[in-house]
């Protein structure tokens, strides 16, 4: 049932050295695919990286970006992150077996949307399959849009991090149903 799919998916930043077969990376696309989008531009491009120095070469980069914006933090932004373990390091990008790098052609109408929710998809049916990942936001990707040689007509949406679970920190806990829905008004409840 995709309800319980989802109560199970969670993030994963560590991994196991063993490597899937690249033919789950491209059903879990073939899903993402069938995505709605804004006049069926389809505006997402998957680009699947599994060369280690290529792998090594994104994260250095990544971690350039990320030591300076962890800097510049404050407040329960800072507190969160630090509760939670998370620094500028990015170790996933490189220890992952596959990276999939979310393109949004930025050219189409609704494309940043249509692409999010095709994300949405693939994460779902990474989770089906056994497959772990987490939603990395890379900041300033200029470097790496020039290192993959990516048209600039695309832009990074997202570096998904994919391969067999080594994490075992338990899910973030959700909000109730009751505490995000409302009726006919914000607020409102049902009679």
């Amino acid at each position: 049932m995709l309800l319980e799919l989802a109560r199970k998916r969670k993030t994963v930043r560590k991994f196991k050295k063993e490597k899937p077969p690249l033919s789950s990376i491209i059903k879990a696309i073939e899903v993402a695919k069938e995505a709605p989008s804004g006049i069926n531009s389809q505006p997402w491009h998957f680009l699947i990286v599994e060369n280690e120095d290529l792998k090594k070469s994104i994260r250095e980069i990544c971690e350039k970006k990320e030591k300076s914006f962890h800097e510049k933090l404050s407040g329960h932004f800072k507190e969160w992150l630090a509760d939670r373990g998370i620094t500028w390091e990015k170790p996933f990008l490189s220890d992952a077996p596959y990276l999939v790098i979310v393109l949004c052609d930025k050219t189409l109408p609704f494309s940043k949307e249509s692409v999010w929710i095709s994300v949405g998809y693939l994460l779902l049916a990474l989770e089906e399959m056994g497959l772990g990942t987490v939603t990395y936001t890379p900041s300033g990707s200029e470097e790496l849009m020039e290192l993959l040689k990516i048209p600039e007509k695309f832009r990074i949406e997202t570096i998904l991090p994919v391969g067999y679970s080594d994490d075992d920190k338990k899910k973030e806990k959700r909000k109730k149903v009751e505490e995000i829905v409302s009726f006919e008004r914000f607020g409102g409840r049902s009679s």
